[in-house]
């Protein structure tokens, strides 16, 4: 490659990095949820994917299968219908019919084809410049049997209220697919959501919110079942869910 080359791949590199906010140590620079199914056979590149954006502390994934495929042959055994729900209410929000697998929303804004890693870190950079996404500070701290958030003070945007959501994580979910379109194979899941607790309304305010530990299994998972646990605030409601305000994440074991 000559200089000529080099300096123009420079520049292309340069305008790039100005396009968006720089990201601070520390700081999480999206909230990346994956709609999925055991059931379908596109998804499996998206599931492991979301995996390798999983090492990076930078970003808050969270896999979340859906159950409109499983009248193909094989019933998603960590589907939700709460997902599925989710992600139509995505579509009303932003006014299109865009509902498929593998679909990946980012900061609660954009939606991409969720394999298309080029295509994520673009949503992200975008996002970051126009949403101003995860402006307002948020900190999750495990001690004594308990979970604690803390929510800081902060602008609600245009939305004119936000919702503080606490999603209970399994790490690595391996399952052994049987029948449909993935007949055959063993697919990995990787920070499965199991569960969507609502620990309350933020309008702007400094806002403090707490569970104990044994109040997380649900009725398909138990305790140690979770590895992990994500905080988001979101703009908007569960209905009409809008840019995510702020997020965190902390390991359970």
């Amino acid at each position: 490659m000559n200089y000529r080359a080099l300096t123009y791949v420079a520049a292309i590199l340069c305008a790039a990095s100005a396009a968006a906010p720089a990201a601070q140590a520390g700081e999480t620079r999206a909230v990346i949820e994956l709609f999925t199914s055991q059931g379908c056979s596109s998804c499996p590149p998206a599931d492991k994917l979301l995996g390798e954006l999983a090492k990076d502390p930078t970003l808050v994934t969270l896999s979340l299968p859906v159950d409109y495929w499983d009248y193909l042959g094989w019933k998603d055994t960590l589907a939700l219908h709460g997902h599925t729900n989710r992600q139509r209410a995505y579509s009303s929000a932003r006014g299109d019919r865009n509902v498929y697998t593998p679909q990946a929303v980012i900061n609660g804004v954009v939606h991409v084809l969720g394999s298309d890693k080029a295509a994520i870190e673009k949503a992200i950079a975008e996002t970051r410049q126009n949403a101003r996404p995860l402006l307002v500070p948020v900190t999750l701290k495990i001690a004594d049997d308990k979970i604690t958030v803390t929510v800081a003070a902060g602008s609600v945007n245009d939305s004119g209220g936000a919702e503080i959501w606490l999603c209970p994580i399994t790490d690595s979910a391996p399952v052994a697919v049987s029948r449909g379109e993935n007949s055959g194979r063993t697919l990995t899941y990787h920070n499965v959501v199991r569960r969507w607790v609502k620990l309350g309304d933020w309008n702007g305010k400094a806002e403090t919110f707490s569970m104990l530990l044994s109040d997380l299994p649900g009725k398909s998972y138990a305790l140690g079942d979770i590895d992990r646990i994500a905080v988001v605030l979101q703009s908007g409601a569960a209905a009409k869910p809008g840019v995510m305000l702020g997020a965190a994440q902390a390991r359970l074991r």
